[in-house]
């Protein structure tokens, strides 16, 4: 049990601390001869260089170290708890929380626990939930069975283990899944404080894993055999793919530059040897890059052909432009300092994004309300 195009780069002064193919050619028309020309491909339309965020509501308060986010397909959100170990699904009509059960196996301790959690492709079939959590002797993926006709706090079923082995740590545990448009889990890992394990292949810490939803390594992984998908990063939180289904992650870098990266198979991402922009041809630059008091970027969404980033340390959202896979202008910071650190990012379908806070996570300041889901308006 134990695999989206070239990024072209752009360096984007706006980096962290500890704490994710054009379209067919159109076919002739039933009255064009055989010979007819075909059109071109439509270009990607590149969004304004500046945007916008409102504040919609508050759909939840009181949220204890929420980490990883869910949305269902039937209404509600899916809540990790890292330090707790629950999930509990709120309600977003009314913010009424109602706790699934805990996670057995959990070990919170600084920053592992919990984290994030994703629905299964089959969902509608199967109700099975994923999540990542460090345990007490490394980092894993499980999936449980969702009953939603059980009483609250027993409606998670006994955990499936699908994945072992990734190192964890004090730090840097990483803890984002996601279900790609290929239906594969794809795995954000951490380096756990060992910088050495980010460019050993022959490592899982300081990657991105792709597996079938079993855990077994995905056909066409560019290393054969192996989890692998990227490598030669610090601390992976974030995974988001574009609307042409190219893979975007959101990395904590260490003293100078966090950066926003577009992925490819096989790709080296440069870390510990270089942080940021190097222009090393052996290492793959980022798309945008911050200073680590601006951002310590956890979840990354995709909304308006922009990425948008949940800033720890740098207590705002950003806003990233795309043309292809590079930056169309400056990145953008909406809600500085207003709402304290902000973990995860969720798309909400159109123009709206989830968005939780991170203030009980023991390095923030809780104010009244704290933790809390937000849904914004964005362009």
């Amino acid at each position: 049990m134990t695999a989206v195009l070239a990024a072209s780069v752009l360096l984007l002064t706006a980096g962290c601390s500890s704490d994710g193919g054009g379209p067919p050619r159109a076919a002739p028309s039933p009255s064009a001869s055989p010979s007819a020309a075909v059109s071109p491909p439509a270009a990607e339309e590149t969004p304004p260089a500046k945007g916008a965020v409102a504040v919609v509501r508050t759909v939840a308060e009181g949220l204890a170290s929420p980490w990883g986010l869910a949305p269902l397909p039937e209404g509600g959100l899916l809540v990790a708890s890292r330090d707790e170990g629950t999930i509990t699904l709120v309600d977003t009509d009314s913010g009424k929380k109602t706790e699934l059960g805990e996670v057995p196996g959990v070990s919170a301790a600084g920053e592992g626990g919990l984290l994030g959690i994703a629905l299964s492709p089959d969902y509608a079939s199967d109700r099975m939930v994923y999540a990542y959590f460090t345990s007490a002797s490394d980092n894993r993926v499980v999936r449980m069975l969702y009953d939603a006709e059980r009483p609250a706090g027993e409606q998670l079923g006994a955990p499936d283990t699908v994945f072992r082995g990734i190192p964890k740590g004090m730090i840097h545990n990483g803890g984002r899944i996601a279900f790609g448009p290929d239906r594969m889990l794809y795995v954000g890992t951490g380096e756990s404080g060992r910088q050495g394990l980010s460019q050993d292949k022959g490592s899982l810490g300081g990657k991105i894993l792709r597996l079938t939803p079993e855990g077994e390594p995905a056909a066409g992984n560019p290393f054969p055999g192996s989890p692998v998908y990227s490598y030669g990063h610090r601390n992976v939180q974030g995974l988001a793919w574009d609307a042409k289904q190219r893979l975007f992650a959101a990395e904590f870098g260490q003293n100078t530059w966090d950066e926003l990266n577009a992925i490819v198979p096989g790709g080296n991402y440069g870390w510990p040897e270089a942080e940021g922009r190097s222009g090393d041809a052996k290492y793959r630059d980022p798309v945008a890059q911050w200073h680590t008091d601006e951002a310590s970027p956890s979840g990354v969404a995709h909304a308006g052909g922009s990425m948008w980033l949940a800033g720890l340390r740098g207590e705002r959202l950003w806003r990233v432009p795309l043309k292809g896979t590079a930056a169309s202008a400056a990145p953008q910071a909406f809600l500085e300092g207003k709402y304290g650190r902000l973990r995860t990012v969720v798309a909400a379908g159109g123009d709206r994004l989830w968005v939780t806070t991170s203030n009980t996570d023991g390095r923030g300041t809780p104010k009244k309300g704290d933790d809390r889901i937000l849904e914004l308006k964005v362009s």
